[in-house]
């Protein structure tokens, strides 16, 4: 049976570390750093409004040499954002991911941000549940 995304968030967690489409992009950078992690979902209000990842930050401020201290990161970030429910499979949110290239899904419950989804737990999720069929398949030959 394939992996549902609150599957996988209650295995991994539902920590999701976010910042305003007002700070600036060095405090996104900065937060980056310190949580050792590659994207940001951009909150307003409680609602998800978009996504900083590193990426945005090398392609529109280091490339366009702007100022990460005076640039906020709504002038950065992805705004429109995909996001998942938690009934979502695994496979489904791969398709996602590879036809967007994208590597992060926030998790939302109507309007709330309930986790975050990215490209390395999805893979770590295939790799585990193909793991478990050769073992089915092994135990089956092997009977």
């Amino acid at each position: 049976m394939q992996k549902t995304v609150g599957q996988l968030l209650d295995e991994k967690g539902t920590e999701v570390w976010s910042i305003a489409p007002d700070a600036t992009v060095y405090d996104a950078l900065r937060l980056l750093a310190e949580k050792n992690i590659g994207a940001l979902v951009v909150i307003e209000s409680g609602k998800v409004c978009g996504i900083v990842s590193e990426r945005d930050y090398a392609r529109k401020i280091r490339l366009l040499s702007r100022d990460s201290r005076d640039t906020a990161v709504s002038e950065i970030m992805t705004a429109e954002v995909k996001t998942v429910t938690r009934d979502r499979t695994v496979s489904d949110c791969m398709t996602t991911m590879t036809e967007r290239h994208i590597r992060h899904l926030p998790v939302v419950e109507g309007d709330e941000l309930v986790g975050l989804i990215s490209v390395g737990d999805i893979v770590k999720a295939v790799i585990a549940e193909q793991a478990f069929l050769i073992r089915q398949l092994e135990q089956y030959i092997t009977g």
